[in-house]
């Protein structure tokens, strides 16, 4: 075990991670008895697996015609990975039907748990479905469509039997009762342990990181940290679902820079073009930068994809152009982090919040519109939307000069149930007076749920807003109150063991 120099850094590796006992009874968490409930996870599972025979077909996987089949092979891998990953997921529920006061939860609330856990599935099988678009991937395509549909059927239905997911705060300041002493004593006094270091230079236990992810064990239930001394990593990290509590700190967002070039435009999938991954639950990353220097010409070039649930981004970078962050699904927080891009850059199936950020547009192509948020909810039950408090919105340095002849919008509905709210934030005179965009002509309008809540600047005027269905301005607290870190990712049950600063409601 080595001592690494984080300054007044308050996480400690020997922490348990919130994995504690359930709010409710299974009898009590779902509308069904909780061996139904758990046969028709068991029959998604199933379906899930037809899926993965079909793609697993050598006539597919098997594929030599060079670069028009590449990217058909980036959709197959990354739907191959998908469905693993939904498989996870149900095997989660079912453990946490069969033994609520299990390791199983991530919180103490199960109803939440459940919910998010079944809303990734959805996510899952829209992104996976998704890939093919654009590739020559339409046989394929067809042959899962009818499995997929059957899937995302039956998960709809799991959701309504979910009971409403419930409140519950933690007491400010108080340590919660799952904490052993010593890892109280720790925390007060800000004593932090690193287990390995990762220096470019050779001073550190490694020079990638991917090393270093790789060395840290599977199904950790303590947070394992990885501190990344400051340098420019070119590599592509991914860290799978097997890769619990990691915990990333570097030396400072202009420090510590993580960067790679892939996009759609180098025949990689939007999913694949990550240059950081993540699907492990409970990822902490603080001081680091994830960087996508594909360029506007690249089109969709992730930056940083997270999957992980119950996951911090803590003054974090995430640089790119189109489609910079995808934050894909489960519950993320994000504080005062720095985000850049064009098109749609901050998208995603998730629940999060924004608090504290900089969210900055970029120059893109000429006469490219600028988007900040693309909110993916495709039915009304998942547990998805992006809530975007305190924070402020405004041009970076190269967009600067052209705000008057650039259009930039807050959002446009990427999905059905597209959720956005922004709320006690400043925005600037780069947004458009009617401050939103629409998709494809008047394609969700009605469906979705865009509000805005108490902004402040130029940018923030109400009058010239659009006229959408769809579109609200909240005058009521409590309504706004259901997209704060209390409410939307009942961040109070989980939040505390981070000890990273966060604001649970509606007050600075």
């Amino acid at each position: 075990m080595l001592t690494t120099p984080l300054i007044f850094f308050f996480l400690v590796v020997s922490l348990r991670t919130p994995f504690v006992r359930s709010d409710c009874e299974a009898l009590e968490c779902v509308k069904i008895s909780p061996s139904e409930f758990i046969g028709s996870v068991r029959t998604v599972s199933d379906v899930l697996q037809n899926v993965t025979n079909i793609l697993k077909n050598s006539k597919f996987t098997n594929v030599n015609n060079g670069l028009e089949d590449a990217l058909l092979q980036s959709a197959i891998v990354a739907c191959l990975e998908l469905i693993d990953l939904s498989t996870k997921e149900l095997n989660w529920s079912i453990s946490a039907i069969e033994n609520p006061r299990g390791t199983h939860n991530n919180t103490e609330n199960m109803s939440s748990d459940l919910k998010t856990w079944l809303s990734a599935i959805l996510a899952n099988t829209d992104t996976c479905m998704e890939g093919f678009e654009g590739t020559n991937g339409r046989i394929v395509k067809g042959l899962i469509s009818n499995a997929i549909d059957q899937v995302n059927s039956l998960v709809q239905k799991l959701l309504t039997q979910v009971h409403h997911v419930s409140e519950q705060f933690a007491s400010k300041g108080q340590f919660p009762s799952w904490f052993k002493a010593e890892d109280q004593m720790l925390l007060e006094t800000n004593k932090v342990l690193g287990d390995v270091i990762v220096a470019i230079d050779g001073t550190g236990n490694y020079t990638k990181i991917m090393d270093a992810v790789k060395a840290a064990p599977n199904n950790n239930m303590k947070r394992f940290v990885i501190y990344i001394k400051k340098g420019v990593y070119n590599e592509y990290v991914n860290i799978d679902s097997n890769k619990l509590n990691l915990v990333m700190i570097g030396e400072g967002m202009d420090a510590t820079i993580i960067t790679g070039n892939r996009s759609y435009a180098n025949k990689f999938v939007t999913t694949k073009s990550a240059t950081f991954g993540v699907s492990g639950k409970g990822f902490i990353a603080r001081d680091i930068s994830f960087k996508n220097s594909a360029g506007p010409k690249g089109y969709q070039a992730v930056a940083l994809l997270s999957d992980s649930d119950t996951s911090v981004f803590y003054r974090c970078g995430i640089f790119g152009y189109q489609d910079s962050l995808y934050a894909r699904t489960m519950r993320q927080f994000y504080r005062e982090c720095k985000i850049s891009g064009t098109v749609d850059f901050i998208f995603g199936q998730a629940a999060v919040v924004f608090q504290k950020c900089q969210i900055l547009a970029k120059k893109g192509l000429p006469k490219q519109q600028n988007t900040i948020a693309a909110q993916g909810a495709t039915t009304p039950t998942q547990l998805s939307a992006f809530s975007f408090q305190f924070c402020n919105i405004s041009a970076d340095y190269d967009l600067l000069p052209l705000v008057r002849t650039t259009s930039t919008y807050l959002g446009r509905p990427w999905k059905a149930y597209s959720r956005t709210v922004f709320m006690q934030s400043y925005i600037s005179d780069i947004v458009r007076p009617e401050g939103w965009l629409e998709w494809e002509g008047s394609k969700y309008l009605d469906t979705l749920y865009y509000a805005e809540y108490k902004n402040n600047g130029p940018g923030a005027r109400l009058d010239k807003r659009v006229k959408w269905r769809g579109y609200h301005v909240i005058n009521d607290s409590i309504q706004a109150s259901n997209f704060t870190v209390a409410k939307l990712i009942n961040g109070n049950l989980w939040l505390p063991s981070t000890n990273v600063t966060f604001t649970p409601g509606l007050g600075n």
